[in-house]
């Protein structure tokens, strides 16, 4: 691969880890609502300041408009800045008496159209037109209108500060001939920059405690998670041995658990897997071996001309024949999974069905079959139940002596149905019972040992039980089903 591939794909994965995630989702909203939050409240607080800066320097042009005679005023012209006529002299001195109590850098009044009367602060002469009106054209309509208002807008000064202005008309018998106009610092902006630069210091000390905190965060998880992805891998890989380690967390020891079921369920599978694939070798060498030795028999025989024992031969092959078909079948039966048909079955008569099939068999061997069913509906696999039931009568009439008898009854007890097959066969000795239900046991010379491993797995699909009670001269299997049933589908004993 080449370098650059191999960087973008470190950086894709780095990009898709759990730390980059849980960083991203900690840090993006967090980001933006600091940012959202403190250029809402930096506006907020700069228009709040603003608004009472203008309504104060109105205010106090609109004071210093009072104190001013407007007669006198317009009496001030062009010149009397360069002679200082006394009306100026008396004009300037309240101006600089009302910017030195007020502290605000300018003090001026202007007529009607404009034109400087009085500048104190800003030393325009007297009579020539104010440019810096121009910006407060609209302001300055209200203001000569009769009303007081303030700049909408803040401007720079030539030391680089902000400023504002208020204004306020002057009256002379009832009617407005100009205006007094006030200029404000905006010195609340050096500490609102301040708060402001003290705020975004702040988030970034809380987004670099997110950060820390979601780093921390992720590798808590991480690592239940590398181990959870480990075990997946061993099992992946085919280690089906290894447990997978409980977690402490709720949600990651969840499905540590899970993964631990299913690692089980896996083990047993496989295990069950291999145990029948060995029984199935075992058992299918024997009829192999007689089909090749009879096979070659016969054909020695054919080719000697001597018939008379042919006939035996291929009976005999017939029968290996048989038994591997149905080794095959019971293979089959046991290994595949199948969904159960559920539907209503009146128990007495699924016992009679069992029954009924191992009749034949028992009166070879003459064994009485006796049934005794007590009356229960039981949803269920009515075909399914009768193979397992079929496999238990029939392990009773193996097992019984000639002459004996098999017992099987159904009684309803507790939401129950339980089934017993009893014979009085010799039993199954202590050793072998812990055994009896596994795949390919068996104590008999003919048989797959299939019967009672598919007729226990059954069982436990319907949500019942099978087990074993026995002693010398009294056998039973109690098949235990429930008269409701919510399992649906076929799957192995564990």
């Amino acid at each position: 691969m080449a370098p650059g591939a191999r960087n973008s794909s470190r950086w894709r994965d780095a990009l898709g880890s759990l730390s980059a995630r849980l960083l991203v989702a900690f840090l993006v909203p967090t980001l933006l609502f600091v940012a959202v939050a403190g250029t809402s409240v930096y506006q907020l607080a700069r228009s709040i300041l603003e608004e009472e800066l203008g309504t104060s320097l109105s205010a106090i042009a609109a004071a210093t408009a009072t104190q001013v005679h407007g007669e006198r005023l317009l009496t001030i012209e062009p010149g009397d800045d360069v002679t200082g006529t006394r009306t100026w002299r008396n004009f300037v001195r309240h101006f600089e008496n009302i910017a030195e109590a007020s502290g605000v850098r300018r003090v001026f009044a202007v007529d009607t159209q404009g034109r400087v009367r009085v500048d104190v602060g800003g030393k325009l002469p007297v009579g020539v037109e104010m440019p810096e009106l121009a910006r407060d054209r609209l302001e300055l309509t209200r203001v000569f209108a009769g009303a007081r208002v303030a700049s909408q807008v803040l401007f720079t000064g030539s030391d680089g500060r902000l400023y504002k202005t208020g204004y306020a008309p002057i009256l002379y018998e009832g009617r407005v001939v100009g205006a007094v106009g006030v200029e404000g610092s905006a010195a609340f902006f050096g500490p609102l920059k301040q708060l402001s630069r003290t705020f975004a210091s702040m988030g970034a000390v809380a987004l670099a405690a997110l950060a820390l905190i979601a780093v921390l965060t992720a590798r808590g998880l991480a690592r239940p998670l590398r181990r959870l992805m480990a075990s997946a891998l061993r099992i992946g890989r085919g280690d089906l041995t290894t447990p997978v380690p409980p977690e402490p967390t709720l949600e990651i020891g969840v499905l540590a658990r899970e993964l631990e079921d299913m690692r089980g369920a896996l083990e047993s599978r496989d295990r069950q897997l291999k145990m029948m694939l060995a029984g199935v070798a075992h058992e299918v060498r024997n009829p192999i071996g007689g089909i090749a030795l009879f096979s070659g028999i016969l054909k020695e025989d054919l080719q000697s001309g001597t018939h008379a024992e042919a006939s035996a031969h291929v009976d005999r092959i017939q029968r290996e024949v048989a038994y591997l078909q149905r080794i095959v079948e019971d293979f089959l039966a046991f290994a595949r999974e199948q969904p159960l048909a559920r539907a209503p079955v009146e128990a007495p008569t699924l016992l009679s069905v069992a029954c009924e099939l191992m009749a034949a068999e028992a009166s070879a061997r003459a064994v009485s079959v006796d049934l005794d069913a007590a009356p229960a509906v039981l949803e269920a696999d009515g075909s399914l139940l009768t193979a397992a039931l079929v496999n238990l009568v029939k392990n009773a009439v193996q097992a019984s002596p000639p002459g004996g008898r098999v017992q099987v009854s159904g009684t309803a007890t507790g939401g129950h149905y339980t089934i017993q097959v009893r014979d009085a066969g010799p039993g199954v000795p202590a050793p072998e019972r812990e055994r009896i239900f596994e795949p390919f046991f068996t104590t008999r010379e003919k048989g797959t040992g299939l019967g009672l491993p598919l007729a226990r797995k059954i069982a436990l699909a319907h949500g019942g039980a099978l087990r074993l009670d026995s002693t010398p001269g009294d056998t039973r299997f109690i098949l235990t089903l429930p008269l409701g049933t919510s399992r649906t589908d076929l799957t192995p004993s564990r």
